[in-house]
C-alpha cells in the first residue's frame, strides 16, 4: 500500500481513538459521569476525520493507478 494509506489510516486511528474510547468507556459505566462531553477528544476527531479519510482514499487510487499501469 501507499504511504498516503497509511498516513491515512493512522490518523484515523489516532485522531477518533481518544473519543471511541471515552463513549465506550461510557456505555460499559467505566466512568462515573454517564454522559460526558469530551470537549478535546471531539475536536480532535473532527479535525482529524476528514483529512484521514482523503488521504486513505488517494493512498488507494494511487496504488491502484500504479497496479493498473503495471
Amino acid at each position: 500500500m501507499s504511504k498516503l494509506f497509511w498516513i491515512g489510516v493512522a490518523l484515523l486511528l489516532l485522531g477518533s481513538g481518544p473519543l471511541l474510547m471515552i463513549v465506550a468507556a461510557s456505555s460499559l459505566g467505566l466512568l462515573s459521569d454517564p454522559n460526558p462531553n469530551p470537549i478535546g477528544p471531539g475536536l480532535l476527531f473532527f479535525f482529524t476525520f476528514w483529512p484521514g479519510v482523503v488521504l486513505t482514499v488517494i493512498g488507494l487510487a494511487r496504488r491502484r493507478r500504479t497496479d493498473r499501469l503495471a
